[in-house]
């Protein structure tokens, strides 16, 4: 075997760039970013690092061009060759490389996305003003505008940990996408342009030389602020400027001076400081700290953007004569906060509205600081008190000022109130009922018992302080009887005592495993009759949450049995609330990866059972997904945008009727698909020594050693279980072995059953869930990687079980790109597949320094402690990995 010569390597170099298609923009940008880590790399000391890197670089693109086994050996001895120093350095150089790509990907997304907005035909497909003159065009004017005008789209941020990056890593990432702004938008060989480069080579130098793994896990107050930081970055200013664009845009023009037709349909939802299921770290008083810490960051927000609205209210009393009831509200501040309010007076002499608003912000500020004398009660007063403004604009004859700026205040007090986020606590159903046995008995009470009390008067505080809405969602996890749920109230009675009064609470079953997903329409029906459920059901219109586990259903039965019974689960769910007059909304438990109920949200929306999503559409978002959905503005207006299309145009009648009609006539598919899906999984997992096997070859009990969250990876086994294995450790372990098992195993054998070719490629022509589920898998099967997984696979010395999982893979493959058409896997989906392609050939270097670190710790003699070594190299490589892929758990 030969080394590939020069002229091998640009051949390679030239078919993996010709593969990639890439966009000559963002490969521009991708080739001075590397560059410049290039320079950096030359510059850091490291004898022979840039050389080195260069070396398994160009390894690693010739063995991903050419497939022989060679190719692949050559890559590997590479690999193998370095010292584990310089393994390491060589580790963190790729992970560098991935977040600079990454960055590059986003910047060319936002600069498309800016591009398209300047256009002056849109194509309003995806938009919420393309879904809104559909759905007007199908059900007429004023039944599509109530809809619009009851649109419901509620992220709820959790801190699962799966965000393998470092809070440090990303803001330098930040600072770096604003110098690619700007060096942009230099002129060519100009000072400028200088300075900028000089500036970014400083940022990647700083990234390069950021340790990117944690020392230490972070507390979950530490996760409460990591999530603050995309609601100062982004949210609070982009989220009204998503309502704004809407309202322009189903109006057809920029009037600006009229009340808007678009109600604010975002609610922010938060597990973080809240989620205790399995997690010791939060407890009832990080509940309270974590409520604070929002509050005060929105309270902020809305200060300063109140001073800024009133300070450029400066209309003359003479031009928009002031509403009487603008002056009464003005006597009441006055009398209220009299220093003020003369000094406020000096400066505006004749600007009766910029001297109320002013006051305002003022109000808003007693409020953080919590002075009673000035502070607001509640959102809703300060509210009135902005309208009362806006009406006396609107009446003036200032309508712009009115629905200008004024009205994107009104917006974000509306969605955000002063609170920020909805917190919604979380607990095991098994926890209740051990607390409750222990309370009825009458005996002493343990430090647990204490603590789940605790955390209903943490409610009742929160709810007191910062208003209902702050608090009050409970999720009861494995729900498996009505009777987990009416312990919830009973609970709350034992928190306050004989004749104390309970908090508010909207009790919430989360069905995860396969039989619970069965058994949850009768557990419903039961419980609606419960008393105190009962009566909540009538204060609030009839409404009702049920959350959906993705990630616990799919490790309990395999992704494609799992997808199935999801929807069969919200088809029973649906059709029971119709029934039954009650309002529900449907919460999603989806992961960032695939294996998680991840992917596209907009299409698996479009998917849903007829009446299930209704214009309401709650899910979680979590790790990655938080920051790559909402960490850039541009981004995340389109996002929104895109999921309120979705939520709009789901609920269509001719979408309906579509999923309708394709789940009737396919149903005996998805039966077989069921049925064999189901058996082929349960011949990997419930394999004798199946779970120890998976802890071998995967980096599964390394991954608990990152400090990636506060919650722990298990509830509490050992490697010879995987009952209480939690999904994001399993979905992680699988991913990093480059096989991505949990998004995809079984859906081979479930095809090969049904084996009509012809009708499977019409279910995907014709069936939404069916088409959502093997494009999910196509992106899975693209980001694993055969000849990678075969050496994880080796390390378990069981050839039966790694025959098994490759076999699955090969047939897997084979009928996906059957039944979507094409050459390749996304074939169909061309940005994708030249993002997965960018990125593969170097995640293969991180991939092989991985493995030979995998190797030296399970060739160790198990009486002595892991190389510390070797192990920091496995970490490293495992944060690499997670960058280039794009999915950890």
């Amino acid at each position: 075997m030969h080394d590939p010569t020069p002229t091998e390597v640009l051949d390679a170099v030239g078919r993996l760039e010709a593969e990639q298609e890439m966009p000559e923009r963002m490969r521009a940008d991708v080739r001075l970013l590397g560059s410049l880590l290039g320079q950096v790399l030359r510059e850091s000391g490291s004898a022979d690092l840039y050389e080195d890197v260069e070396r398994l670089r160009v390894a690693t693109i010739h063995a991903y061009t050419d497939p022989s086994p060679e190719a692949f050996d050559r890559a590997a001895r590479v690999a193998d060759s370095f010292s584990v120093q310089r393994a390491d350095e060589v580790a963190r150089a790729f992970t560098c490389y991935f977040h600079l790509v990454n960055l590059a990907e986003e910047h060319h997304r936002v600069r498309v996305l800016r591009e398209r907005d300047g256009q002056p035909e849109r194509d309003p497909r995806g938009t919420i003003a393309g879904a809104y003159a559909e759905l007007a065009a199908e059900v007429g004017e004023d039944a599509a505008r109530e809809r619009l005008q009851a649109l419901r789209f509620h992220p709820v941020f959790t801190a699962h940990p799966t965000e393998a990056r470092r809070r440090a890593v990303s803001t330098a990432i930040r600072r770096l996408s604003t110098l690619v702004d700007e060096l942009g938008a230099a002129p060519e060989s100009s000072a400028a342009q200088q300075r900028t480069t000089r500036l970014m080579l400083e940022e990647i130098d700083t990234l390069w030389r950021t340790a990117p793994i944690r020392a230490e896990k972070p507390s979950p107050t530490d996760e409460v602020r990591t999530v603050m930081a995309v609601f100062d970055d982004t949210l609070f200013t982009t989220v009204p400027e998503i309502y704004r664009r809407a309202d322009e845009a189903i109006r057809g023009g920029i009037d600006g001076d009229q009340p808007p037709l678009v109600r604010p349909f975002v609610r922010v939802g938060t597990w973080v400081g809240g989620d205790r299921d399995g997690n010791p770290f939060v407890t009832a008083k990080v509940s309270r700290q974590a409520a604070a810490i929002a509050s005060e960051h929105v309270l902020l927000g809305l200060e300063r953007a109140a001073q800024r609205v009133g300070r450029g209210l400066t209309l003359d009393a003479s031009t928009t004569p002031p509403s009487d009831e603008l002056l009464a509200l003005w006597e009441r501040l006055r009398s209220a906060d009299e220093d003020a309010a003369v000094e406020i007076a000096k400066r505006s002499p004749n600007e009766p509205h910029r001297r109320v608003v002013l006051l305002l912000s003022r109000k808003i500020a007693a409020t953080r600081t919590r002075d009673a004398d000035l502070a607001y009660r509640d959102p809703e007063h300060l509210l009135a008190d902005l309208r009362i403004v806006q009406a006396s604009l609107a009446q003036g004859g200032a309508a712009r000022q009115a629905y200008g700026q004024l009205q994107q205040l009104i917006w974000q007090v509306e969605t955000y109130g002063f609170h920020l986020a909805e917190l919604e606590v979380r607990q095991h159903s098994a926890v209740h009922a051990k607390v409750l046995a222990e309370l009825d008995a009458g005996g002493a009470r343990s430090e647990q018992t204490e603590e789940v009390l605790e955390v209903f008067r943490a409610i009742s505080f929160i709810q007191e302080r910062f208003g209902p809405r702050a608090a009050g969602r409970y999720i009861v996890s494995f729900t498996q009887s009505a009777e987990d749920l009416a312990n919830v109230h009973r609970l709350a009675r034992y928190a306050v005592g004989e004749g104390g009064t309970p908090p508010v609470l909207d009790v919430i079953p989360l069905f995860e495993t396969f039989a619970d997903l069965q058994a949850a329409p009768a557990i419903l029906a039961e419980i609606v009759d419960h008393p105190e459920f009962s009566a909540r059901l009538e204060a609030t219109g009839r409404r009702l949450e049920v959350m959906l586990g993705y990630s616990d259903s799919s490790k309990d039965v395999g992704p494609v049995a799992a997808n199935l019974a999801l929807y069969e689960a919200q088809a029973l769910i649906a059709a029971w609330a119709q029934e039954s007059g009650i309002e529900l909304t449907l919460f999603h438990g989806r992961g960032g990866a695939l294996g998680r109920g991840g992917g596209p949200a907009n299409s698996a929306i479009l998917a849903q059972p007829p009446h299930s999503v209704d214009g309401r559409f709650k899910l979680t978002e979590q790790g990655e997904v938080i920051f790559a959905r909402y960490g850039d503005p541009d981004i995340a207006m389109r996002h929104v945008d895109q999921v309120a299309a979705a939520i709009l145009t789901a609920s269509a009648p001719s979408n309906e009727e579509r999923n309708r009609t394709a789940a009737e006539h396919y149903a005996d598919i998805a039966e077989v698909m069921e049925t064999t899906s189901r058996a082929r999984f349960f011949d990997l997992v419930k394999a004798p020594g199946f779970a120890p096997w998976f802890a071998t070859v995967t980096p599964m009990e390394e991954v608990g050693l990152l400090a990636l969250g506060s919650r722990p990876a298990r509830r509490g086994l050992s490697v010879e279980s995987l009952e209480d294995l939690r999904a994001i450790p399993w979905v992680f372990a699988w991913t990093q072995a480059r096989i991505n098992l949990a998004g995809w195993f079984g859906l081979g054998t479930a095809l090969e059953s049904v084996g009509d070719e012809a009708r499977l490629k019409e279910a995907y022509a014709q069936w939404p869930l069916f088409r959502t589920m093997i494009d999910n898998v196509a992106m899975s099967l693209a980001k694993a990687d055969d000849r990678i997984a075969r050496q994880y696979l080796a390390l378990g010395d069981r050839e039966d079980l790694a025959q098994l999982v490759m076999d699955e893979m090969t047939l897997t493959r084979a009928w996906v790109i059957r039944i979507a058409g094409g050459d390749g896997l996304l074939a169909n989906k061309p940005v994708l597949q030249r993002a997965v392609k960018l990125r593969s050939p170097y995640v293969d270097a991180l991939s092989l320094l991985q493995l030979r670190a995998l190797r030296a710790l399970r060739d160790a003699p198990a009486d002595l402690p892991a190389d510390p070594e070797q192990q920091r190299l496995l970490l490293l490589s495992v944060s690499g990995v997670a960058a280039g892929l794009q999915n950890t758990g």
